[in-house]
């Protein structure tokens, strides 16, 4: 049977604090966008209004559409290019009805009008490949909808957590995890990606994925705890990665496969999940070596176990001057002292 990276003794701790700074510059910078780009690019599933997807059979471009449409009394319209200039996405918002109760109603009315404008200009050179209306009261239900799902998510895990390890290791993983959250937005923010409801679906598989992960990695610390190991936590910490390397590559490596194929072969309506996805491999393996475990170092530091907790002979590795993961002598992980 094949065994990649087989008995394994990298340092993955020692480079934390290198993780850190390119983490929070990352988040800084997408954070930051929103000065510059304005704010999250929300799809109409959640704005309300109209998205509609059109052909033409001769070449045009975004700006004779714009100017057709403005002619309608149609202004603000979002125009796309949709993979060639003979495709175009046309995204829309009734200012009269946008703010009301009348359901779809808006919405159904300026995809008309959309209609009746670029007959009168095109006549029948073009065609509606596809048609999305959403009121505002449907795109503001659905909007509490996703926040209420990934509040339920995150509670639900927290509550797993509580039950499945102690409390170091669950604040650890709940830290993680709220680095993940923050890593994703500044992605998504970066690349202009529309935040629709699958997108809300990526980000919630994504939780759970790097989740997964982190707690792949603390159970096999909580293992290696329970044998009495002498070494030093830090040490323990890099054995339990290096344990669980072969794991985490054979999985990342057929997650990822799979995500290439959504990415290369799926239309442009599923492509944004996937590039949520796609990313989401990387961050969940970044954080759960480079965020979950070097947390984990730091609240053993700051709280170290009492004696007779029925976990002898491991130490955190404290550094006496400072609560922050302490890298101890150049000692391989898996020597013994």
């Amino acid at each position: 049977m094949l065994r990649i990276f087989h008995d394994t003794k990298y340092d993955f701790i020692r480079w934390w604090r290198t993780a850190a700074a390119l983490t929070v510059a990352f988040i800084v910078l997408g954070l930051g966008s929103f000065a510059f780009r304005g704010g999250i690019n929300f799809s109409i599933e959640f704005t309300g209004g109209t998205l509609m997807q059109l052909s033409f059979k001769n070449p045009t471009d975004a700006g004779t559409l714009r100017s057709t449409l403005n002619a309608a009394g149609i202004n603000g319209a979002e125009i796309q290019e949709f993979g060639s200039n003979k495709e175009y996405t046309v995204r829309a918002r009734d200012e009269k009805n946008g703010d009301t109760k009348a359901g779809a109603a808006g919405a159904d009315s300026i995809s008309r009008r959309i209609e009746t404008a670029l007959k009168g200009k095109y006549g029948a050179d073009f065609k509606v490949e596809r048609n999305e209306s959403v009121g505002a009261k449907v795109g503001g239900e659905l909007f509490r909808g996703a926040i209420i799902a990934m509040l339920l998510g995150s509670l639900i895990t927290l509550i797993y957590l509580a039950i499945r390890f102690e409390w170091r290791f669950g604040l650890a993983a709940v830290l993680s995890t709220g680095h993940d959250i923050l890593v994703t937005l500044a992605f998504i923010k970066l690349f202009h990606l529309e935040v629709s409801l699958t997108v809300v679906a990526a980000i919630l598989t994504l939780l759970g994925y790097s989740m997964n992960d982190t707690i792949i990695i603390f159970d096999r610390v909580r293992e290696n705890i329970k044998k009495g190991s002498k070494h030093s936590f830090y040490d323990l910490l890099n054995r339990s990665v290096n344990e669980t390397l072969p794991r985490s590559i054979m999985t990342h490596a057929t997650t990822l496969a799979a995500t290439l194929a959504l990415l290369v072969f799926a239309g442009e309506v599923i492509r944004p999940f996937a590039w949520v996805m796609f990313f989401g491999i990387f961050v969940a393996t970044f954080s759960s070596i480079y965020v979950a475990s070097p947390l984990l170092m730091w609240i053993e530091n700051k709280w170290p176990r009492a004696d007779g907790a029925g976990r002898p002979g491991v130490s955190a590795g404290r550094n006496p001057t400072a609560n922050s993961p302490a890298r101890p002598s150049r000692q391989p992980a898996g020597a013994t002292r």
